[in-house]
């Protein structure tokens, strides 16, 4: 199931460690290539020694190797590895994770490794329900870190309770799961559209939203960490795009974000309209400042270009159309009729009428409603979170 699949495996300070040797053995059985990098406290647990007859590579565990005179270099791991697995993970290193200390070898890997992180918490229960620890687990989660959570049972306190790292066969499952996913989404070619577009009333005016951006940004970067090629087309945010995968083409009116889409939709597999495209734009612009005058000001408006429509009746048999809908009054039969009426496979529906979600939010609460009449409504959620709902509910269609 690995075969091919390049995996670094990080040991931290933590008893939980000597099951890292199992996990190690799993991963190497399933045909995958494994380097291990320890922190210094994790010899503590492991003996470097077991971990490199296991993985038959040296195990670096400090910066400078005092033996040969050779630095090892945390630029060259990052870069050789498909996935950085972490486990176990301790509340030390999470926390460290988080704020981007790099005070050992395996972190300074982790802040510049692109590749996907997976981590295995471990530590006792106190410990991983502190507010401290979870708040850090979501900036985690935010950065775009895979977690399996840990297990209830015994601790190493003798206490009972949530801390137990995943045992080493679940950890392995989660890891296929991811490489398998991967590999689905590796030819996928997606278009999305992101944030608000701002129509000229003259050199200093213009018409526009409060969109953010923030759900389509982190869209994108859900996406790309599973291995699509995203093209996002962005009307004016403070955003900017952190994956390779992602290449970013920004454009300010609705008239310019139509032209970009209807160039880039024909060699995509999925696009996803996720700006709020204005409706209406001046009939007349003027290049220069538009002095105040006594007299009213009338401004005359004329509907813009519709992309969802636009796209639905470009559409091919193989491609998909996700559409967005923000309402705030009869939600559903709103968002099925904008479905139904510009050709789309699924559409994803805020409501203003609940709390946290729409504009400028951190958070979003939506519900998913396909072209086969399923219905799917979500509870509030980090944007981050619900990138991962609509990528897990695309993908189901495309297997479809």
């Amino acid at each position: 199931m690995l075969q091919g699949q390049k995996i670094l495996l990080g040991i931290t300070g933590g008893i939980a460690a000597y099951k890292s040797a199992v996990l190690l053995r799993l991963l190497v059985k399933q045909g995958a290539s494994v380097r291990v990098v320890m922190t210094p406290a994790a010899k503590q647990f492991m003996a470097p020694l077991t971990m490199a007859t296991l993985s038959k590579n040296i195990v670096p565990t400090e910066f400078f190797n005092p033996e040969n005179g050779e630095w090892n270099s945390h630029i060259a791991l990052g870069e050789w590895a498909d996935w950085l697995v972490i486990a176990p993970a301790t509340a030390n290193t999470l926390a460290k994770m988080a704020n981007g200390i790099a005070d050992n070898l395996l972190l300074t890997t982790y802040l510049s490794a692109r590749c996907e992180t997976l981590v295995a918490p471990a530590m006792d229960g106190e410990m991983y329900a502190h507010a401290a620890t979870q708040r850090n687990l979501a900036t985690l989660a935010q950065d775009g870190v895979h977690f399996v959570a840990p297990a209830v049972g015994e601790l190493a306190s003798g206490l009972e309770g949530i801390g137990r790292m995943a045992e080493p066969d679940e950890i392995l499952q989660n890891i296929v799961q991811w490489v398998q996913k991967k590999k689905l989404w590796s030819h996928k070619k997606i278009l999305i559209t992101a944030g608000p577009t701002f129509e000229n009333i003259d050199s200093v005016r213009f018409i526009g939203n409060s969109s953010s951006g923030k759900m389509a940004y982190a869209l994108a970067e859900e996406l790309a960490h599973r291995g699509a090629q995203v093209q996002l087309v962005s009307g004016p945010v403070s955003l900017q795009p952190h994956h390779t995968n992602i290449t970013l083409h920004k454009v300010r009116s609705a008239k310019e974000m139509l032209a970009a889409c209807t160039e880039k939709f024909p060699t995509c597999d999925v696009a996803i309209l996720v700006a709020a495209v204005a409706d209406y734009t001046p009939t007349q612009t003027c290049s220069t400042k538009i002095k105040r005058e006594k007299a009213d000001w009338q401004l005359t408006l004329t509907p813009t270009e519709d992309i969802a429509a636009t796209l639905g009746k470009l559409k091919a048999k193989q491609q998909l159309l996700v559409g967005f809908a923000l309402e705030d009054q009869n939600e559903i039969a709103n968002a099925q009729q904008k479905l139904q009426t510009k050709n789309l496979d699924m559409i994803v529906l805020n409501s203003l009428n609940d709390k946290g979600a729409g504009f400028e939010q951190a958070t979003n609460k939506i519900t998913i409603i396909d072209k086969h009449g399923n219905i799917t409504p979500y509870p509030l959620k980090s944007k981050t979170a619900v990138a991962g709902d609509i990528a897990d509910k695309l993908l189901q269609m495309m297997e479809g």
